[in-house]
């Protein structure tokens, strides 16, 4: 999903038209980062120590992307050397202590920053509307119009209005309620069972659809309605239905299931609506941001203005169990919920399973940014 921005100021003109695109975007207030530097120069020292099995599988989710950081000119000589790299936790080692720097990631008043998990879930559906499956998965509306405006604005780069065009003007599109209740001028890729499997599906950005005959439909993002994506455990917890510390995946499907008729009302409290493409059938992860597979326990979705995406990070937390969770991971994905100096959100995997970890991980954690040696760091937003 599009990962929310924030700008500084950048003239008149760029003011006004982040006004307008906020407006487009159903954004009337953006996000405000804390102040303070986003890095923080440290030692090697500083890092808690990962295991060897760890250190291995992450040098290698971060050495896939070293195809696209190749021109980087940042990049170009730990990449080039990485593919040369020995994989065993020695050499590792060494090859990160020779070509990185260590940087802390810092909100400006705390290092502590919020560790989430995402999977890649698989629901029940069909290729055509029947009777149980009726919840339709749409691919970009034909009457969505996208603009981005950093190519006569470079300070606004990221930004994106959307909207349709009625008469001459350039309005925003239609609300998520809007959608489920009227529908949209879109191809229907698949039907899903349950407006909570759509619900759950958009918020991961990726999914698999599993078919009556054994066959399963894979789809990732395509694009987005342009309205702000509000989560839908925090209007439970508004409503006092949930608590604020029961927030998950698994109880947000438990009130569903005994509130079926106020489900349209929970959907309608999240204007974000997010429109699928189908995806090749493949058993690697599905495709992030950064345009590479995603590492099961390895990738991490990232704000984009703080880390740049293909980045070396060292993450710091626990598991949902409370087992500690340390690791190198790669910054191979962005998320419309996922802004902040210190924030990611880690890919689980595949199925149930992963779901269960990570419906349930709203953990504390550090993170750390592996930086190329001798490079001038990305500029902090």
């Amino acid at each position: 999903m599009a990962a929310a921005t924030t700008f500084r100021q950048a003239g008149r003109v760029a003011l006004c038209l982040l006004a307008v695109a906020l407006l487009l975007s159903g954004c009337r207030t953006p996000a405000v980062r804390p102040a303070g530097p986003a890095y923080v120069k440290a030692s090697w020292s500083d890092l808690p120590a990962a295991s060897d099995a760890d250190l291995v599988a992450g040098f290698r989710a971060w050495r896939a992307g070293c195809a696209k950081l190749r021109d980087n000119t940042a990049w170009r000589d730990p990449c080039v050397n990485a593919t040369q790299a020995d994989t065993t936790p020695e050499s590792i080692r060494a090859f990160l202590q020779t070509h990185f720097d260590i940087y802390a990631l810092d909100a400006g008043d705390t290092r502590d920053g919020l560790i989430t998990g995402y999977f890649e879930p698989v629901y029940a559906g069909s290729l055509v509307r029947t009777a149980q499956a009726n919840v339709p998965v749409y691919a970009p509306p034909e009457d969505l119009i996208t603009v981005a405006l950093d190519g006569l604005y470079p300070q606004l780069k990221g930004l994106r209005l959307r909207g349709r065009i009625v008469g001459r003007k350039l309005v925003p599109y239609d609300d998520a309620a809007t959608i489920n209740r009227n529908g949209a001028k879109a191809h229907v890729l698949a039907w899903l069972t349950d407006p909570m499997d759509l619900q759950f599906l958009q918020i991961q950005g990726s999914g698999r659809v599993q078919l009556a005959d054994g066959r399963q439909l894979r789809l990732g993002y395509a694009d987005q309605n342009g309205q702000c994506y509000r989560a839908i455990g925090k209007w439970l917890v508004e409503q006092n239905e949930l608590a604020p510390g029961a927030v998950s995946m698994q109880s947000i499907r438990a009130w569903a299931r005994t509130h079926p008729q106020r489900v349209a009302e929970l959907l309608a409290s999240n204007p974000s609506y997010v429109f699928f493409q189908r995806l090749p059938d493949s058993n690697e992860g599905p495709i992030g941001s950064f345009g590479l597979p995603l590492a099961a326990g390895y990738s991490v979705a990232v704000d984009r203005k703080v880390i740049p995406l293909g980045s070396l990070l060292w993450l710091s937390s626990s598991t949902p169990d409370g087992k500690p969770l340390v690791r190198p991971v790669a910054a191979q994905d962005t998320g419309g919920a996922i802004a902040g100096k210190v924030r990611a959100d880690l890919f689980t995997g595949t199925g149930s399973e992963a779901g269960e970890w990570a419906g349930r991980m709203q953990q504390q954690g550090r993170l750390w940014l592996l930086w190329p040696r001798g490079q001038a760091l990305p500029a902090a937003q």
